[in-house]
């Protein structure tokens, strides 16, 4: 990002490879919209752009970036703009095919089970309140410090390691038939 600032677009576009998927990705566990995790990754590295000039590294760049990412998606869950954009994993794509599921060597019964079980998590995860399903995603997901949370959500780590029990205690009550 340092090279980004001075100019050095071949920096940018190296940036852009390497943060775009995880970026997305969050953005998705976020919002459960691909188009708009998408669009939202878009925006992420339009402001990275933008601020290329004024860029100080205080922090370590992920953090700064996932920091951005979450104020977008906060911005777009609270503006209510998903209410009726909501894609299931289950529906068929745009272009009418269904989704595939790769062969991991398991039966029928054991991947129908596993499929269940996965949409039953995630569906858990997308009833936190939005910081609280922030946190998670980086914390579990991404794979953040609980500094790096800290700083991405602007508060300190002691309010992080409360978000995360809150949510982990509620996801335990949740889904403890599971067990």
């Amino acid at each position: 990002m340092l090279r980004v600032r001075e100019g050095d677009d071949s920096s940018f576009a190296a940036l852009l490879d390497r943060h775009r998927s995880p970026v997305i990705h969050f953005l998705y566990r976020m919002v459960q919209n691909q188009a708009v995790s998408e669009e939202l990754a878009q925006e992420v590295f339009l402001r990275v752009y933008r601020s290329r000039a004024t860029y100080e590294p205080t922090a370590k760049f992920t953090t700064w970036l996932f920091r951005i990412a979450t104020h977008l998606a906060l911005n777009w869950i609270r503006d209510g703009r998903n209410e009726k954009s909501q894609e299931s994993l289950d529906r068929e794509t745009a272009e009418g095919a269904t989704r595939q599921v790769a062969d991991r060597g398991r039966t029928v019964e054991q991947e129908l089970v596993y499929q269940a079980r996965l949409a039953e998590v995630r569906q858990a995860i997308e009833l936190l309140p939005a910081k609280q399903r922030a946190a998670v995603l980086m914390h579990k997901y991404e794979e953040m410090e609980y500094a790096q949370i800290a700083n991405v959500l602007t508060c300190s780590e002691s309010a992080v390691k409360s978000l995360l029990f809150r949510a982990y205690e509620s996801l335990r009550m949740r889904l403890a038939h599971m067990a």
